[in-house]
């Protein structure tokens, strides 16, 4: 259908359902004197109630997430006082599903016809599980760089324990950062979980590198495993979760001194791996007050969805003793 310039078409009521339906809207009414809702067909969908011809706000509120729930309550009443449009997005429960709704309409009795004010509901879910990645990430970003910077000024310390010269500490650290960036790498997210299985001792080799002594102090790093291959969605996560231990101990472990010793080695009884990371010789170690960091929190979180492991973390005051433990068929995965 055609219609001439600056001539609105003339919409109907099924052309209406019809876009409301295709934009994923339910629609509800308030009756602010008795406090029933009224919705349509997709809105009673939406909250998972049987439809009927209303619903008071306790009976959605037994849908609405605990922690949203007084919040929700306080701005559907505060709704009446402000002008102009408002938007309220919150959490529903249906059973162990949680949703995101977003509550839309008009305040200040603005628009009320006998006592109903009128509204939408949409699912917004998608966008707010959007909202949590970008968050999520930053947060992952913002604990790298600080971790980038702190690895950088460590790495600068150790080479100028055997640097004899300012162009030997120039030429060792230059080295020892292009190995950081290459151990980098590894820890970088890959579209689509791009590249091939390696082998856990190169991965190993290629995130333990940079942290290394290149002079007098070479080899304080040791690691003992068998032949074993990652897998190419594996071998992100476990370059994750290394590097954040070989991190931490830069900051604060054996890798922070210049006496201090690394051993790394791996156990594979049944269908199990069990890799043991033992650090000797560096300051008198202190178990960690409360959860630890973000760095701890993101480490334990991708061990546990990626392999099905767990981090076990032992304090004697000589060195650390950290063990990984995950699932074979996962490593392999």
């Amino acid at each position: 259908m055609l219609f001439k310039p600056n001539t609105p078409p003339a919409w109907d009521e099924a052309h209406l359902h019809l876009a409301i339906d295709a934009a994923g809207v339910a629609l509800w009414s308030w009756d602010v004197d008795n406090d029933n809702l009224t919705m349509d067909q997709r809105g009673y969908g939406l909250w998972g109630l049987p439809i009927s011809e209303f619903v008071t706000f306790d009976d959605l509120s037994s849908h609405i997430h605990p922690a949203d729930r007084d919040r929700v309550r306080a701005a559907f009443a505060a709704t009446r006082a402000i002008s102009g449009r408002y938007e309220i997005d919150f959490r529903i429960m249906l059973g162990d599903q949680v949703r995101w709704v977003s509550a839309r309409g008009r305040g200040s009795d603005e628009g009320m016809v006998g006592g109903l004010m009128f509204g939408i509901f949409i699912d917004v879910t998608g966008r707010k599980q959007a909202e949590e990645g970008h968050e999520l990430l930053a947060g992952e970003m913002s604990h790298r760089v600080k971790n980038l910077l702190a690895i950088a000024s460590g790495l600068t310390v150790i080479t100028s324990r055997s640097a004899k010269t300012a162009a030997d500490m120039a030429r060792e650290l230059t080295h020892r950062l292009t190995a950081l960036g290459r151990a980098h790498d590894l820890v970088r997210p890959l579209p689509g979980h791009e590249g091939k299985a390696a082998l856990l001792a190169d991965i190993l080799a290629v995130l333990l590198a940079p942290y290394d002594d290149m002079g007098a102090f070479s080899g304080r790093i040791r690691i003992s495993v068998p032949r074993m291959g990652v897998g190419e969605k594996a071998a992100t996560t476990l370059a994750l979760v290394l590097h954040e231990l070989a991190t931490n101990s830069l900051k604060y472990g054996a890798l922070s001194s210049e006496t201090g010793t690394l051993d790394v080695s791996c156990l594979s009884p049944d269908n199990e791996i069990v890799i043991v990371w033992t650090e000797r010789g560096g300051p008198p170690v202190t178990a960690p007050d409360g959860t630890g960091g973000y760095g701890s929190k993101l480490a334990t979180r991708a061990m546990s969805e990626q392999f099905h492991g767990t981090i076990l973390c032992d304090w004697p005051v000589e060195g650390a003793i950290i063990t990984l433990k995950m699932d074979k068929d996962r490593l392999a995965s």
